[in-house]
């Protein structure tokens, strides 16, 4: 089975405004509420491709049980644990220029992270799980490793999306991918990446220090692929980008479904650039129909 975790999920409530001015009254042309959350993401595209997952996670009140009934609509089976408090609400503007107010989200027991431990401790060789996304106030710093050492305990392969100093600590735990983005790389190795040179040589450090396969994301640029046996980079299909929130928790999906469907790695990840373009040209995430329309779309350069 495949399992996603979010840990501080939320609703997205999106305004559209032309222009805020502030001190007075302001009206919104139209808004749009949606789950949020980088593994909700990944399970709502999952969706799309039919494939079977599980949404893991902490949700709360109203707004938590927004985000079960959406995401069981779509197709997925929910075992979030229930905490007392409400499920964040992020409060998104869209117009001319884009802001975000993010709510702090509830503070998570330990008796709640206890009971994630032991859904996890339930878990076998044959499941994988997505870990990716922010911590909910009241997880220690060192939460996700704590997770990472129980999934490695039980040979759990799992997939970890961060762009914190954890991703590093966890590279000798080997997880099945990571994803960070061309800015993420830099600042993992405290550095600027300014060519794709310095993207092949710091993605191949991931690589190096454990990670079996290893995407880069560059945007309009498209992405690399390294696994220790080939470098592939893809050039981005072409399109009208109107919103890259999900993009990349989009190509973690395809990747997946890719390896699902039996695909070696390496055309695991043109799925992969198809979903996450597909999740770009839209508002909200990518339905199975834009994936479909980039067959052929992603090309590919062997760079090794």
């Amino acid at each position: 089975m495949i399992y996603t975790l979010t840990l501080n999920p939320s609703i997205d409530y999106l305004m559209y405004i032309d222009e805020i001015n502030v001190g007075k009254t302001n009206r919104a042309s139209r808004e749009q509420m949606l789950p949020g959350g980088k593994g909700i993401n990944v399970s709502r595209i999952l969706n799309q491709f039919e494939v079977s997952n599980i949404a893991l996670g902490f949700v709360g009140g109203n707004s938590g049980e927004f985000i079960k009934q959406w995401l069981q609509k779509e197709g997925t089976t929910t075992q979030f644990i229930e905490i007392e408090g409400n499920t964040r609400i992020n409060v998104k503007t869209k117009g001319h220029q884009e802001t975000e107010i993010n709510g702090a989200g509830p503070v998570i027991s330990e008796e709640a992270t206890n009971q994630l431990r032991q859904q996890i401790q339930a878990m076998t060789s044959d499941d994988l799980i997505v870990l990716s996304g922010s911590k909910a106030q009241g997880l220690p710093d060192d939460f996700y490793i704590s997770l990472i050492t129980l999934l490695k305990e039980r040979n759990i392969p799992y997939i970890f999306d961060t762009a914190s100093q954890e991703l590093l600590e966890a590279l000798p735990m080997s997880p099945l991918l990571v994803k960070p983005n061309q800015d993420e790389l830099g600042e993992l190795f405290g550095t600027e990446i300014k060519s794709i040179d310095d993207v092949v040589t710091y993605g191949k450090k991931l690589h190096e220090m454990g990670a079996q396969n290893v995407i880069v994301s560059l945007g309009g640029d498209g992405a690399l692929f390294i696994d220790g046996e080939r470098i592939i980079k893809a050039d981005a299909p072409k399109g009208n980008v109107i919103n890259t929130v999900g993009s990349g928790d989009s190509m973690i999906a395809g990747f997946i479904a890719g390896l699902e469907q039996g695909l070696p790695a390496s055309q695991a990840f043109v799925l992969a650039v198809q979903s996450g373009s597909a999740t770009a040209f839209k508002e909200d995430l990518a339905e199975k129909a834009d994936i479909d329309a980039l067959n052929g779309a992603v090309k590919l350069n062997y760079l090794h």
